[in-house]
């Protein structure tokens, strides 16, 4: 592999990096050289992976503990990395929570914080780092926004319509920001996992679906955070006139 392949010295962030696929594409990037700062909600958990990733990390590693649904707190995160780690190239849309339940009883306020965090997080993450990406992108550097989106986005789920629609607006939404940015530089991506072994969906209150994902992911072997971490590293070190745009990574029993 030339050494156009490769993280080193890019200034990454990273949403949801507490836990699952966030916590493990940190680690993926910070390991090949980049600088990292870990957004999230849960401070202990951020602070204990940068502690962690400091011990090894070539590059610096920022935690900051931030609600993702609040416009105001994120721009204020923005600046605080900026100032901290430099202009931000390399941008992680993660976060985001998996709630199902069959839809005549689902509880409606499950609905609102999956669009709160998959959808409208992401929008603030976006836009916070932007102009960052522009200014890289116009100075001739690699700069990548990717975003997290699931295979749920465009396949058909029993049981998940709400979470399978809220990651359907990510997918166009990827694509609409690639007409708008990539011409101006900006590599704009969709990572689409199938199913993954993570937290997510841990903290659904419906107890038939959450006993549902719990079999689905014991009925073939299913994918790890690392193996999307990895996804993820590869398309962000792709040469700089390559955008790897959409990308679905499934278990090989998933088909």
């Amino acid at each position: 592999m030339t050494d156009t392949w490769n993280l080193t010295n890019r200034i990454a962030v990273v949403t949801g990096a507490s836990s699952g696929i966030g916590a493990a594409t940190a680690r993926r990037l910070a390991a090949g050289g980049a600088s990292v700062a870990l957004l999230g909600r849960r401070e202990d958990r951020l602070e204990q992976l940068a502690d962690e990733l400091a011990r090894t990390a070539d590059g610096r590693i920022l935690p900051v503990a931030v609600d993702l649904t609040d416009a105001e707190a994120v721009a204020e995160a923005a600046a605080s990395v900026t100032g901290t780690l430099g202009t931000v190239d390399l941008v992680v849309a993660n976060a985001g929570v998996m709630l199902g339940a069959p839809f005549e009883r689902a509880a409606t306020d499950e609905w609102d914080r999956m669009i709160d965090v998959n959808l409208r997080a992401l929008l603030h993450t976006a836009r916070a780092f932007t102009d960052g990406l522009l200014a890289t992108a116009s100075g001739g550097g690699r700069a990548d926004l990717v975003h997290v989106g699931s295979v749920g986005g465009h396949l058909l789920f029993p049981d998940w319509s709400v979470y399978c629609a809220t990651k359907a607006a990510v997918a166009h939404l990827t694509r609409n920001l690639r007409a708008e940015l990539g011409p101006r530089g900006v590599r704009v991506k969709n990572i689409e996992p199938g199913v993954t072994a993570t937290e997510l969906g841990a903290d659904m209150r419906d107890t038939g679906t959450r006993e549902s994902l719990s079999r689905m992911r014991a009925g073939l072997t299913p994918l790890t955070a690392t193996d999307i971490a990895e996804a993820i590293a590869f398309a962000a070190a792709a040469p700089p006139n390559v955008n790897v745009a959409e990308m679905v990574v499934v278990p090989v029993r998933q088909g």
